[in-house]
């Protein structure tokens, strides 16, 4: 199975819609499940900040794009589904192709993620300690040189910084 071959073959697809592919995953179980996560093209958030910099944690984000529909994910799975059958991309008998949104805690993967979602509540884990810790959660204050900013709350708010490569785990957190 390679995943990126069929990768490249989700990301022609998605592009041709105006879309951009998240994440691909194979996971096999009591069915064989390929899995593609699509989204709107994103751009960097406008966030809210204080004359230190410091991120307001009343600030509203707004992702300026309209989310994924059902239409979106049926246009690109029927696409998909003919270049996999077509290329051969998935061996040997039966799967499910399963086409859709990354959800509302999606998965932080590219530096693009983190500047695009920025200002937004985000939970990290590392491979290894950043510090004294392995575990964050805190509002994504951006990318640069390598490493992904996270402002911390606690008594005093303080700033992290994430070498992207030391990133096992990053999701959004929902919040209301």
């Amino acid at each position: 199975m390679d995943l990126e071959k069929i990768r490249a073959a989700a990301e022609r697809v998605a592009r041709s819609e105006g879309l951009e592919v998240v994440d691909v995953e194979w996971k096999i179980g009591k069915q064989r499940f390929l899995r593609v996560y699509i989204d709107r093209v994103g751009q960097p958030s406008a966030v809210i900040s204080d004359a230190s910099g410091t991120l307001s944690p009343t600030a509203v984000v707004h992702d300026p794009f309209p989310k994924i529909s059902h239409a979106d994910c049926e246009r690109v799975s029927q696409q998909l589904s003919v270049i996999l059958d077509v290329e051969e991309l998935v061996p040997g008998p039966g799967y499910i192709l399963e086409v859709s949104s990354p959800g509302m805690d999606r998965v932080l993967k590219k530096a693009t993620d983190f500047e695009r979602f920025r200002g937004r509540l985000a939970k990290i884990t590392t491979t290894e300690p950043v510090g004294e810790a392995k575990f964050f959660e805190g509002r994504l204050a951006g990318f640069a040189n390598g490493k992904v900013r996270v402002e911390l709350q606690g008594k005093e708010a303080r700033m992290v910084e994430l070498p992207l490569e030391t990133i096992r785990k990053a999701n959004l957190v929902v919040e209301f």
